[in-house]
């Protein structure tokens, strides 16, 4: 919902109130003079239709909301997790002012940003001037008109530039990350829509993720958290305005050298779907450039399928590359052609940065001038290797793009330093919101980057203790931490490159640094602890389920089949239940990529840790769109009792093994119980082993 602060602050005291209220009454409970509600009430409109609420108002009588009381609940949650910015911070307020601005280039007066952002006219127009070089580099100009007030001018090519530009330099801050809401969400696709709003209209920024989210492409699935919300971001500027009829014109040159691509059909099928689901027509052109914008995205992995890379094929890429190393330091060049971690690496950033410097498409960089600072010789000689890619592509290199080449030849040279070091291994916590999902997956991922180098334990944000902390170097959290005092570095659920590169600096600091004094641990304690490890394990083996159900079942029957099944008492069932549901809501856990579903969560309904198994009838994958496919759903169950920790580590290893171990998982999808308990049991039995050799 586009609403101003104080505009939501009324609307909750109406929602708060749910009875008849006078002008006078909420304009003292906001705080403001009677007219300056009356005038923001105005600005009111359609806001409430997506929600079945209307705004009443009758005279001697006084305002209200009428609607139904669901709905209410409904909104009120809406505005309570509404963005609510500082207003004395002006980086971000003029950030949020040249939001505004791209959002409508007609004509708006200073009274309505000054009310927007609760400041006066006088610091809105100071705002203004300090955004105007921005607009201008991008080829927009401000025009003001006295009496009638502020607009933009420009191409529609250079507006729709201006906005991509925007979001890639502000994708890691605070006024774009409640986009998508990247703090909680465990799934690149759980976006969050109440502050994008600000730019988009709330429906059409949805659709297209149902759009693209629907998609089950190895491409697609394969980006980068960043690069996924990028591409949702920019399909869904092109739908916003193609809705206004503002089109680009036609660029014949660009349109018959994508036709031509390979990502060209893919960008044809994204295309087909949104005609179908916004039953509009979308020009050529616009293929053409989401073609492009998939060229230039970043993935998890790289795969060669003999295609060409730009019109450079493998082996020509190869021997850039091995120019570039030479260029970056002749000495220590052999040993880098060996690292074949920093080959791999390189080789993914290499593909996307050729597309963006042949089609002249701009990256931010929001830790340039960190690297200029704290690694002016990195820097330096990476300059030597962008000076060998501008030979190659004839295009001029930015320094964006030599900052992230530093980023690769830094970590390379850490790992090399590192070996000819007495380095100790670093403990090293990672944390998400039960310990058990996105925390173990990225628990994996960083287990076959840093292998032997550092320790690793999952945990859920209520589980660090002063202990936990007193024994851990430092923590990697996906998740919001206030008042925790640890050292923790917050990265991207799907750790992209320039997490990893951060985790690596972090690694070669500590590894150097003497070991973490640690509170003595008694002979007797280690004993307790080994015995309740043993304890709980058997119980999860003795107790593990294994049902069919339906492939008809929508996700809601799904979960009340579970909740029947892991418990014979209807209040508990109901407890199960409400937890599941209320866990999805906060973040997907339906994993299309890996064929299977991980529904788990910690509830009251149960007494024991639980691991259960549920299958289709016939083996194929359920009706429900919901399931996106997939055939399995696993159940992790988690009491609410002293025995948080261990069980939620005992139950985060299944779930990193079903990963790891495809034998594991096809065994599971088999169905057979026996087969299934013996192998849940073997991969227990080396959990057990790992947690008491980490003991001696």
């Amino acid at each position: 919902m586009n609403l101003t602060p104080r505009l939501r602050k009324v609307l909750l005291i109406l929602l708060e109130k749910d009875t008849t209220m006078s002008v006078q009454e909420l304009a003292e409970r906001v705080g403001v003079s009677k007219r300056t509600v009356q005038r923001e009430l105005e600005y009111l409109g359609n806001e409430l239709d997506a929600y079945g609420i209307s705004f009443e108002s009758r005279t001697g009588k006084g305002v209200w909301l009428s609607g139904d009381t669901e709905q209410k609940k409904k909104l009120q949650q809406e505005l309570c997790r509404s963005d609510d910015y500082d207003v004395s911070d002006r980086e971000d307020r003029r950030k949020r002012l040249l939001l505004e601005i791209l959002k409508d280039k007609g004509l708006k007066k200073l009274f309505y940003y000054a009310d927007l952002f609760q400041v006066s006219e006088a610091t809105v127009s100071s705002d203004l001037e300090s955004v105007e070089g921005w607009l201008e580099e991008h080829g927009l100009k401000v025009t003001r008109k006295p009496g009638s007030g502020t607009m933009i001018s420009g191409s529609e090519e250079n507006y729709r530039k201006a906005i991509r530009v925007f979001i890639e330099e502000n994708i890691d801050t605070r006024t774009l990350r409640e986009a998508y809401d990247i703090s909680e969400s465990e799934k690149p696709e759980e976006i969050s829509y109440h502050s994008i709003s600000w730019i988009f209209k709330e429906d059409v920024l949805k659709k297209v993720t149902k759009c693209i989210s629907g998609m089950n492409n190895r491409k697609i699935l394969s980006l980068t958290e960043s690069s996924y919300v990028g591409l949702v971001l920019h399909i869904t500027i092109a739908i916003n305005r193609i809705l206004k009829n503002e089109i680009i014109e036609t660029k014949e040159e660009l349109l018959q050298r994508m036709e031509k691509d390979e990502d060209f059909l893919l960008a044809e099928e994204i295309v087909a779907r949104l005609e179908e689901e916004f039953a509009i027509s979308i020009p050529e052109i616009e293929k053409a450039y989401i073609c492009l914008h998939i060229k230039g995205a970043k993935h998890q992995g790289i795969e060669w399928d003999g295609a060409k890379t730009v019109e450079i094929e493998r082996q020509e890429l190869l021997e850039m590359m091995n120019e570039m190393i030479d260029a970056y330091d002749k000495e220590a060049a052999f040993v880098l052609k060996q690292d074949n971690e920093f080959i791999q690496g390189l080789l993914a950033h290499l593909q996307p940065t050729l597309i963006r410097l042949i089609y002249d498409m701009k990256i931010a960089n929001p830790v340039l001038e960190e690297i200029k600072s704290s690694y002016p010789d990195i820097f330096e000689k990476s300059k030597n290797v962008a000076r060998v890619l501008e030979k190659w592509v004839q295009r001029p290199v930015p320094e964006e793009e030599t900052g992230f080449l530093a980023v690769h030849f830094g970590a390379a040279m850490v790992r090399m330093e590192g070996k000819q070091e007495n380095l100790r291994r670093v403990r090293v916590g990672i944390v998400c919101a039960s310990g058990i999902g996105i925390s173990r997956l990225m628990l994996s991922k960083l287990d076959k980057m840093f292998k032997d180098r550092l320790w690793m334990e999952t945990y859920g944000k209520n589980d660090i203790t002063p202990y936990i902390i007193s024994k851990t170097d430092f923590f990697i959290s996906s998740i919001s931490m206030k008042n925790v005092d640890a050292d923790i570095l917050w990265v991207n659920p799907l750790l992209n490159d320039e997490d990893i590169d951060k985790i690596g600096q972090k690694l070669y600091y500590y590894e150097r640094l003497p070991r973490k004094e640690q509170e003595e641990t008694l002979f007797s304690t280690e004993l307790e602890q080994i015995n309740l490890l043993a304890m709980q394990i058997k119980t999860i083996i003795r107790y593990l389920e294994v049902f069919k159900v339906s492939n008809d079942v929508t996700f809601g029957e799904l979960v009340e089949a579970i909740a029947r099944k892991m418990s014979p008492y209807g209040d508990r069932q109901a407890m199960i239940q409400a937890d599941i549901e209320e866990r999805e809501k906060i973040a997907s856990q339906v994993f299309a990529e890996f064929g299977f579903a991980l529904l788990h969560t910690r509830t009251k309904g149960v007494m024991r840790p639980s691991f259960s198994v549920c299958l289709t009838k016939d083996g194929k994958a359920f009706k429900d769109p919901y399931f996106k496919g997939i055939s399995v759903v696993l159940v992790m169950l988690l009491p609410v009792d002293e025995n948080i920790r261990i069980n939620s580590d005992i139950l985060g290893y299944i779930s990193s093994s079903l990963i790891e171990d495809y034998d594991f998982l096809l065994t599971i999808t088999g169905g057979d119980k026996p087969k299934i308990e013996e192998e849940l049991s073997k991969q227990l039995r080396k959990y057990f082993n790992k947690c008491i050799s980490q003991m001696q």
